[in-house]
């Protein structure tokens, strides 16, 4: 591997440690699921950028069963020696700085994840304790403890080695974070994306808490990663179509295959960051392949003189693809990375894959008759389906003046102040009603489960009368003719018992909302209302509690005033008169809520695939490994 030096000089200093635990948010998107995890990623990721850099093939990841995490790799180890500006360690300075990373250095890293050269001093400012173990160059170990961000030890020489690497453990601070219990299958599926995105590294995961131990790595890169995504569905061509190249010093990688399925799975990544809201590079892989499809179309025949062009959606049909840039200074939106803005990444990803697509399908005739066969059919059906909305909307479906039956609207029309609580079940949703603030808060009872709008075609989605009603209240349509600024509620809150039909009916929604209305979930419109689990009285006192971990210190809490606590479980929504259902979940100034983002509604669309989906395999495993986490089972 390449070893180049790296020292003190090259870490970049722009400006002091901010106050990341008053606001973590800004930092690591949330502090629920997905911002514990997000902890993990940072580091990761840190490794994974030495890998860009040549100098890493093997990283570890360790779940240690008292709560922390180890991320370990073989790379060149974060700089120990004193920086010339700062008079400190350069260890000391990236785990307590903000801002201060080899990434702002272009001589350090041509290429990196980390954008903004928080991640360490984010994780270390989160943490309860980190230790970071360097295996420096010179053939000694050098060590740092911190507690919650503070430095507690000096960077002392702890021993003697023949490695280079970095070791990193910390413990997420249970006092920022909702809950500090890390998932298997989430930090699964990111290494192993790692893994396919990176085909020099090896990367092994380790869970102490049951034993648990895998290995990621790929030699065929993004080809395997389809190969993966593909195991379920039938391809219509058998060889995977990959192009790479590279133009004004963006790398581009893709790699695609066509299935007989209906849906599209397009995974866009920059610099091994899933780019969850796409930008620019995906942008451009849309209009190169719709163009170049049309191309075929037309020199091939396929398509009727009076035919209208394909759209993009009639070619992507059935796709399965993997868009792979390197950039050399990426601009995300926000520290999460959601959406890439690079102006110069669509000029070169047109450039690469339009010459790539348009050789490849010279080459391979009957791949491209096959694919485009099928887009044609798309089309048609496109067509069709058009058709029948529009009969349908004569009929008053998506149209509808009347508002459903069992809405009970609010008074106000003011978007930004007004909630539609969608409740499960009868009884709950009466209670909503009358404890409500009738000025702003509509509610909508749902009678069972929604449809699995998994397996639905879009037809019987619009038949069903649940999903029709949801439709019909919020006013935006749904699909290609989904229009935000008919939105007629500021929040959607999804309000469920805290059980397992509970947690079904909120899954079924969020993929409502991800696959047909995603707008919704990124314009931060859904939340999910958090009820309490327990009451806890004794005297006059009286106290809501939110989890099984917050009860035993609020009874803990009672008995030491002298207070003898009587504890009401509650087992639904409905089991709470609308007084208790106002004061604990709708009442804005004392409820908790929990904001939908992009990332929550592609984890309850993963989730319902694997517990609705054809692998059995995969349910087994995951029902296995949750069975024992599933609070407030009632059998």
């Amino acid at each position: 591997m390449e070893n180049k030096k790296y020292s003190a000089k090259d870490i970049k200093v722009l400006k002091g440690l901010e106050p990341v635990r008053k606001r973590p948010g800004m930092y690591i998107g949330s502090t629920g699921k997905s911002g514990l995890h997000h902890l993990v990623y940072e580091i990761v990721d840190n490794s994974i950028d030495e890998s860009l850099a040549g100098t890493c093939d093997y990283i570890k990841v360790t779940l240690n069963e008292d709560g922390s995490v180890t991320v370990e790799d073989n790379g060149r180890g974060i700089p120990v020696d004193i920086h010339p500006e700062e008079k400190r360690s350069a260890l000391e300075i990236v785990m307590t700085t903000l801002h201060a990373g080899g990434k702002f250095s272009k001589d350090s890293y041509k290429i990196s994840g980390g954008l903004h050269g928080v991640g360490a001093s984010v994780v270390n400012a989160l943490s309860e304790f980190l230790e970071a173990v360097v295996y420096w160059s010179d053939g000694k170990i050098y060590r740092q403890r911190y507690e919650k961000g503070v430095p507690v030890t000096s960077v002392e020489i702890v021993g003697q080695t023949e490695k280079t690497g970095t070791k990193i453990t910390f413990k997420p601070d249970s006092s920022i974070f909702t809950t500090t219990e890390f998932d298997t299958d989430i930090l699964m599926s990111r290494l192993k994306e790692l893994a396919f995105l990176n085909p020099k590294v090896t990367i092994e995961f380790i869970d102490k808490r049951n034993s648990e131990k895998h290995t990621f790595h790929y030699e065929g890169g993004i080809v395997e990663f389809i190969k993966h995504l593909n195991t379920r569905k039938t391809p219509i061509h058998k060889d995977i179509i990959y192009i790479s190249g590279e133009a004004e010093g963006t790398i581009v990688e893709l790699a695609m295959q066509y299935t007989n399925s209906y849906d599209e799975s397009i995974r866009s990544y920059v610099n091994n960051i899933n780019t969850i809201e796409g930008g620019t590079h995906l942008t451009a892989f849309k209009n190169v392949l719709t163009r170049v499809m049309n191309e075929f179309a037309r020199r091939l025949n396929l398509l009727k003189k009076d035919e209208a062009n394909l759209q993009g959606s009639d070619v992507r049909e059935g796709l399965t693809a993997i868009l792979s840039v390197k950039v050399k200074e990426p601009q995300f939106e926000g520290q999460t990375k959601a959406k890439l803005g690079n102006e110069e990444v669509f000029g070169a990803v047109i450039k690469i894959l339009g010459e790539g697509l348009v050789d490849y399908f010279e080459k391979n005739e009957k791949t491209v008759r096959a694919i485009l066969d099928k887009a044609i059919r798309a089309a048609r059906a496109r067509e069709a389906a058009k058709k029948a909305r529009e009969m349908i909307r004569r009929k008053n479906v998506l149209e509808n003046s009347a508002l459903p039956g069992k809405l009970a609207d609010c008074s106000s029309t003011n978007l930004e102040e007004t909630e539609l609580f969608i409740v499960e079940g009868d009884s709950a949703g009466g209670s909503a009603k009358q404890g409500r603030d009738r000025n702003f808060q509509a509610i909508l009872p749902l009678r069972g489960k929604i449809l699995n709008v998994e397996k639905a075609s879009y037809d019987k989605l619009l038949k069903n009368e649940q999903i029709n009603d949801i439709i019909v209240a919020l006013g935006t349509g749904i699909g290609d003719e989904f229009d935000i600024n008919k939105l007629r509620y500021g929040k959607i809150i999804i309000m469920t018992d805290a059980d397992v039909d509970g947690a079904h009916i909120r899954t079924l929604l969020l993929t409502l909302f991800f696959r047909y209305m995603t707008e919704l979930i990124t314009n931060r419109r859904i939340f999910i209302a958090l009820p309490p689990l327990y009451r806890v009285s004794g005297g006059k006192e009286e106290v809501y509690v939110y989890s099984d971990e917050e009860l035993k210190k609020v009874v803990k809490e009672f008995r030491k005033k002298g207070k003898n606590p009587v504890i009401q479980r509650y087992k639904g929504l409905g089991e709470m008169n609308p007084e208790q259902l106002w004061e604990t979940t709708m009442n804005p100034e004392k409820r908790k809520l929990i904001e939908v983002t992009i990332e929550d509604a592609q984890e309850a669309d993963r989730t319902f695939e694997i517990l609705m989906g054809s692998e059995v395999e995969d349910r087994r495993n995951f029902i296995f490994r949750h069975a024992l986490k599933v609070a407030n089972l009632d059998i």
